[in-house]
């Protein structure tokens, strides 16, 4: 009998592959939080590490002042045009809503009480902190795709002092020089709109804002800044050194940072907010 005569094998004596089970909503969501105690860790003990290295020879010096140079003077440009057209937009925001109980006269208090406790330093930091928190993902994670981290352990040098240590300390320094730039920029554009618009003139602005605004009120927006300074570099570094994947694993290291620093600074910033009104600081 050939071949081609043969009948075909029943269906029921047919061997099937065994269904693959369909992912239920626990265990779905199960492995996602798994995965963010295992990225808090990561980070705490990356932190851990970090700290420990700062004071350890060598400093570092020439790596952190080029960090420096990237993190904060190239972060101008941007810094000046958001913070600007911000002053602008809330100034008008807020002359809206005033005007319907004529306290046009508020406007200078208000805008720059709002800009020195909240929006100059919470605002700058998610915007200057997705673009640094992502060079910083896509420069350490290149370095991790293509062994160079590998090289640096082989050499007996730590990864976190090479290359995380510069970072944090850089960013913690830049912020609050960054933060009280927008604000000086954020009041500028507020002036501009109150006198071509709203015909207050840039003196009484600022009579009436410092007669509204203490150094508290500065001080309890700048001491913020470090911290979100910190959560920016060891975020970047965190999913830097965890990238995997070549190029490919790269560009997921910097989309999950943007979204990661994004949601970690207005986290800190309610956090501490609620800790400087409770200590009689905000």
């Amino acid at each position: 009998m050939s071949a081609s005569t043969i009948p075909p094998a029943p269906e029921s004596r047919r061997s099937l592959a065994p269904p693959v089970p369909e992912e239920t909503l626990v265990e779905a969501y199960g492995g996602r939080l798994r995965r963010f105690v295992e990225h808090l860790g990561k980070v705490a003990l990356l932190s851990a590490r970090t700290f420990g290295s700062v004071f350890k020879r060598p400093l570092e010096l020439g790596s952190t002042l080029h960090q420096l140079w990237m993190l904060g003077v190239k972060s101008m440009g941007i810094v000046t045009v958001t913070s600007v057209f911000i002053g602008m937009v809330m100034t008008i925001q807020f002359a809206f809503g005033l005007r319907r109980f004529g306290g046009l006269e508020y406007i200078p208090r208000v805008v720059v009480l709002s800009f020195a406790r909240e929006l100059a330093p919470t605002l700058t930091a998610v915007i200057v902190g997705g673009r640094i928190g992502s060079g910083m993902a896509a420069e350490v994670g290149a370095m991790n795709v293509t062994e160079q981290v590998d090289a640096i352990r082989a050499l007996g040098a730590d990864p976190a002092k090479k290359l995380v240590v510069p970072r944090v300390i850089a960013a913690m320094i830049v912020m609050p020089i960054l933060a009280t730039y927008a604000l000086a920029l954020g009041t500028v554009g507020a002036i501009f709109i109150c006198k071509f618009q709203f015909d207050i003139e840039p003196f009484l602005f600022y009579r009436s804002a410092l007669d509204a605004m203490q150094l508290s009120d500065f001080f309890a927006g700048l001491a913020k800044t470090p911290v979100f300074g910190f959560l920016i570099a060891i975020t970047g570094c965190h999913f830097g050194l965890e990238t995997r994947g070549g190029t490919e694993g790269v560009g997921t290291s910097t989309t999950r940072t943007v979204v990661v620093v994004s949601i970690a600074i207005l986290i800190a910033d309610f956090m501490m907010t609620k800790l400087f009104i409770a200590f009689g600081g905000g």
